[in-house]
């Protein structure tokens, strides 16, 4: 099928506009957006398809998508606006602002822990199906449970908890919610439509999700009784797939691991400012001294302890693992992936910023054909 891509682009960029037409035309495609900074300027800002399966609702310019695990990469920059300002110590333990934390052996696990998956802090084994949606039953789950090893010893993807555990921290520390926090300090000053929980307003905006027609990797993992991700989906409603995530509940709910939705330009803002050292159009959002501490590398395994896949991750965010090319040819660049095909990326040496967004879930693990179509397309053109 052809389809009309909407928006603007300049026109250096073409590739990347033919990149979401061969999406529609060979790789079923059904919504899309993309957006693209570079040099703090925004040169793509283009969207296409429907919002729903049966392609009777066009996209619109204001059209919100889930962009999964994205969300985890906005909680740690909450962080690490709030040791930017000197209220939290990155090599402080966790239970310095949020002493319950302690228990079980969880007293010297440290915020940068927290921020770069590899507390051990990656099961909820009290949670019942459906407990994430409650957030203070979270934390009292994460209370009481016990590291799975020593804190810094290993890595591991953590795919529900990392949410709720920087979540905590910043309402500790400020009195609110991880949610209200990032309008305030990150969302609002930067003019960037992200929600971690859709508001009752905003409902008629968000994409519906369609499954694969192959299946997703992650959702096949999750679902499996006996793997690891499994049983670190233990809080998840069963069945957790796009019917639920389709949910009102879903949408509201404001998980903050893996419950943001929003526009593909308003993420790319984001971005863009970390890009540019945490200031995009004279809004600072995080110090140049800042972004460079939390962009350190602090771990890399061919086989992650949760996924099993090749992942290397800085404080909040992922970078390149071995030689792949996720977030770009740069070894510096970071950014994060959502397991819908939802990417965020982040190139400092060449000031660029991206956010592609997909209401039709990839094939993989947060990677598949339409997304790395795009990503490709977008280094091409520079």
């Amino acid at each position: 099928m052809s389809v009309a891509i909407h928006g603007t682009h300049d026109p250096k960029f073409s590739a990347v506009a033919d990149a979401l037409a061969r999406n529609f035309a060979a790789h079923d495609e059904i919504g899309t957006a993309v957006a693209v900074y570079h040099g703090g300027e925004k040169v793509v800002d283009l969207w296409a398809g429907h919002m729903d399966t049966e392609g009777k609702v066009p996209w619109r310019e204001d059209t919100l998508c889930i962009m999964y695990s994205l969300a985890k990469s906005i909680c740690a920059t909450c962080v690490h606006i709030l040791v930017d300002r000197g209220q939290v110590d990155l090599e402080a333990p966790v239970a310095t602002y949020w002493p319950e934390f302690a228990r079980n052996g969880k007293d010297s696990v440290l915020v940068r822990h927290i921020l770069s998956h590899n507390c051990g802090v990656c099961f909820a084994d009290a949670a019942e199906p459906g407990d994430v949606y409650d957030y203070d039953r979270m934390i009292e789950v994460l209370e009481e449970q016990t590291p799975a090893w020593p804190a810094g010893t290993k890595g591991a993807y953590n795919t529900v908890n990392i949410g709720f555990l920087a979540g905590e921290i910043v309402r500790r520390v400020t009195g609110i919610p991880v949610q209200r926090f990032l309008q305030e300090n990150i969302c609002k000053p930067l003019g960037a439509e992200y929600f971690i929980g859709v508001a009752e307003e905003n409902l008629g905006r968000v994409a519906d999700l369609t499954p694969n027609k192959v299946g997703n990797a992650m959702m096949k993992s999750g679902g499996d009784g006996e793997s690891t991700l499994a049983r670190a989906w233990r809080p998840n409603p069963k069945p957790f797939g796009t019917d639920q995530q389709n949910s009102t509940q879903f949408r509201t709910s404001g998980i903050p691991s893996f419950g943001g939705f929003g526009e593909a330009r308003g993420m790319a803002r984001i971005y863009a400012a970390l890009a540019n050292g945490g200031e995009v159009d004279n809004v600072r959002i995080l110090s140049r001294e800042a972004v460079a501490r939390a962009t350190l590398s602090q771990w890399e395994d061919k086989a992650d302890g949760m996924t099993g896949r090749p992942m290397h991750y800085a404080m909040g965010y992922a970078k390149n693992p071995g030689g792949a090319k996720i977030f770009g040819p740069n070894p510096n660049a970071f950014g994060h992936l959502g397991s819908g095909g939802a990417r965020a990326i982040a190139d400092p040496e060449r000031n660029l910023a991206l956010c592609f967004v997909s209401n039709y879930q990839s094939e993989g693990m947060g990677v598949g054909v339409r997304t790395e179509a795009v990503v490709d397309a977008v280094f091409a053109s520079l």
